[in-house]
C-alpha cells in the first residue's frame, strides 16, 4: 500500500521522490555540460520558467498556466537550437562506453563486439609523437594533434586532407613545418595512423578561457569537449606542450608528464 503524505495542495509518494531524483542528476549533467558557456544564463532562464509553470498548474490559474503552456512547447525546439552543442555532447555521453562500460555486464549488452580504444593503443609507442612535439616546441612551431578514442571523428577527418600514414616523428615535424601546405589545422591520428592533417575543429564558447590562450588551444579544448578525444597542442608564441582532455587543458608540460598524461587516457597504466 502507498503512503501519501499530505501537502498544502499535492500528495507525496516515494515514487516522487524517486523521480526529483533523477532530475536532479540529470539538471545537473546538463548543467556540467553548460558551465563557463554563454548557453549556462540560458540554462537558468529555461529552468526557472519551467519551475514557475509547474507552481502555476499546481495552483490552478489557468489563463496564465496556457500562456506559459504555449511558451514551453514552443521552447522545445529552441532548446534544440540553442543547446544543439551541448545535446550532442550529452548524447555522445548516454551512448559511450564512459557511461555504460562503467558497468561490466552492461557494457556486454550494449557493446559485444565493439572495438575499444585501448586496444588500438596497447602496442603504440608514443615516443615519436613526444619527441616530435618537444621538438617542435624548441622552434616554436605550432601545432595541433587529435587523438582518437571511441568518439567517431568522421566529420573532422572529411574537412581535412587524407594522409593514413604511419605515426613516426618526422612524418609529424613534417606536416607542420610551416612552409608545408599541411600546417594549418589539426592531425587526426587513430592507433598507430595518422588518419587526415589540415582538419578543422570546432572551437570552445567558454566565456572564462583564458584570454593568453591562441586559437589551437581553443580548437583542442573544443575538439576535447563536443567528443571523448584527447588533443596536443605546441603553442607557435611560446613552445608551452599542453594536453586537453573533457574539456579541460592540462598546459607546460615535460616530456616525461605528457607520457605519463597519454598512457593514462589511453589505458596502459
Amino acid at each position: 500500500m502507498l503512503l501519501h503524505l499530505p501537502t498544502l495542495f499535492i500528495t507525496f509518494r516515494w515514487i516522487d521522490a524517486f523521480d526529483i531524483l533523477l532530475v536532479a542528476i540529470l539538471l545537473y549533467q546538463l548543467y556540467n555540460l553548460v558551465k563557463g558557456t554563454p548557453a549556462v544564463s540560458v540554462f537558468f532562464g529555461i529552468i526557472t520558467i519551467y519551475v514557475v509553470w509547474i507552481l502555476v498548474r499546481a495552483l490552478d490559474m489557468k489563463l496564465f498556466g496556457t500562456i506559459l503552456g504555449k511558451f514551453i512547447d514552443v521552447g522545445v525546439i529552441a532548446v534544440i537550437v540553442v543547446f544543439q552543442q551541448e545535446l550532442r555532447r550529452f548524447l555522445l555521453f548516454i551512448g559511450s562506453n564512459e557511461f555504460l562500460g562503467r558497468s561490466k555486464f552492461l557494457g556486454k549488452i550494449f557493446y559485444p563486439a565493439k572495438h575499444s580504444f585501448t586496444d588500438e593503443y596497447a602496442k603504440v609507442d608514443f615516443t615519436p609523437l613526444i619527441t616530435a612535439c618537444f621538438k617542435m616546441s624548441e622552434s616554436k612551431t605550432g601545432a595541433l594533434i587529435v587523438l582518437a578514442r571511441n568518439s567517431d571523428l568522421a566529420v573532422y577527418i572529411n574537412s581535412g586532407e587524407a594522409i593514413d600514414s604511419g605515426l613516426s616523428e618526422r612524418m609529424i615535424e613534417n606536416i607542420f613545418f610551416k612552409n608545408s601546405p599541411l600546417h594549418d589545422g589539426a592531425v587526426i591520428i587513430k592507433g598507430s595512423r595518422i588518419i587526415a592533417a589540415r582538419c578543422v575543429l570546432p572551437v570552445t564558447e567558454k566565456e572564462q578561457f583564458p584570454a593568453h590562450y591562441g586559437m589551437r588551444h581553443r580548437a583542442a579544448v573544443g575538439i576535447t569537449e563536443s567528443t571523448d578525444a584527447i588533443a596536443i597542442s605546441v603553442s607557435e608564441q611560446t613552445g608551452s606542450v599542453s594536453l586537453s582532455v573533457n574539456g579541460t587543458i592540462r598546459a607546460n608540460l615535460t616530456p616525461e608528464k605528457l607520457k605519463q598524461y597519454l598512457e593514462q587516457e589511453m589505458g596502459k597504466n
